[in-house]
């Protein structure tokens, strides 16, 4: 099985004249394969959130980028350094995107998640593929958002591989709240230029790059 983690950090908002939206978007992708190695990712998480987030019986209900401090995300990166995974991130400069896009920030969302699967080598999966995100849209997004990646991952997967695209509750699937910490960083880096977090676990990035 072969596990694929998705989140987004910052947010498509375009209007810079009277909000204050961010100036990038981050799409990120956690792939992670096997069962033995997915359980010990979410192991990691539960193990941060038992001895640095709930020791205190705050009784945080996940791991969030926004929301942890450094040294937390550092411990549970030790957690993890000697899983095999890897990390796939596309940040867009939004001042850069079409203006016509603007108004179709979903289409906008979808074509940056392709972009991202395009870099994950799918010609070399023969266990079954699954995609989870967070479960942020509504019915009609979920549909268009899997009906578009199905369309356009079908040519790269072997017919006899099953591909699943599942929207979840990031507080249950502790894989989304691994990736969420991931792409945290990355669009930091971007954002505030501030790499410091991203330092941390560069090795594990198997592509990243700026997009417009």
């Amino acid at each position: 099985m072969w596990f694929l983690y998705l989140d987004e950090s910052g947010d498509l908002g375009f209007d810079f004249v009277n909000k204050k939206p961010s100036k990038f978007f981050t799409i990120t992708i956690l792939a992670i394969r096997g069962p033995a190695n997915n359980r010990q990712l979410i192991k990691a998480v539960k193990k941060t959130l038992a001895r640095k987030l709930n020791r205190k019986k705050s009784n945080a209900e996940e791991l969030k980028g926004t929301k942890t401090v450094l040294e937390i995300k550092k411990y549970f990166y030790t957690q993890t350094r000697n899983l095999k995974f890897a990390i796939y991130a596309l940040t867009v400069n939004k001042k850069r995107v079409y203006e016509r896009l603007t108004k179709d920030k979903e289409r906008v969302y979808n074509y940056i998640s392709r972009l991202v699967l395009d870099k994950i080598h799918f010609e070399k999966a023969h266990e079954p593929v699954m995609l989870i995100l967070d479960k942020s849209k509504t019915q009609k997004q979920i549909w268009d958002f899997n009906q578009y990646i199905f369309r356009q991952l079908k040519g790269r997967l072997d017919p006899k591989v099953p591909l699943d695209i599942k929207h979840q509750d990031s507080r249950q699937y502790y894989g989304l709240q691994a990736v969420d910490l991931f792409s945290w960083g990355i669009f930091r880096k971007y954002e505030k230029k501030d790499s410091k977090w991203f330092e941390v676990f560069r090795e594990k990035v198997a592509f990243e790059e700026q997009y417009l």
